[in-house]
């Protein structure tokens, strides 16, 4: 099956930067996109970054200019490279794949926790 695995969270101060890697194991068919949301306590869940197999991205307005999704294929991994973090940012981040194969069938990770705090 579908597995997803995340690495890369942690505690830093607000400023500093941290990256995501999220790699995907079991896909047999194409991946039309992968991405991440987050999801801080007693808010709903937000879609942070994504990026599609054309190679467009899409950033919520609260992190452009601040965090760079990208992709490696052939790792079947994708990256979130977070800078200038603030508070606001703590949360616990998911990321997921679409594989595409008679419909869009989305598998998640099982979130990393990225706590901002000094």
């Amino acid at each position: 099956q579908v597995q997803l695995v995340e690495s890369g969270g942690g505690l830093v101060q607000p400023g500093g930067s941290l990256g995501l890697s999220c790699v995907a194991s079991g896909t047999k068919f194409m991946i039309n996109a992968r991405g991440w949301y987050r999801q801080a306590p007693g808010k709903e869940r937000e879609l942070v970054a994504q990026i599609t197999r054309a190679g467009s991205t899409y950033y919520v307005d609260s992190v452009k200019g601040r965090f760079t999704i990208s992709r490696d294929n052939a790792k079947n991994t994708v990256y979130l490279q977070m800078n200038s973090l603030k508070p606001e940012d703590t949360a616990v981040y998911l990321c997921y794949v679409d594989e595409m194969s008679s419909r869009v069938v989305r598998y998640w990770g099982q979130g990393t926790q990225v706590t901002v705090s000094s």
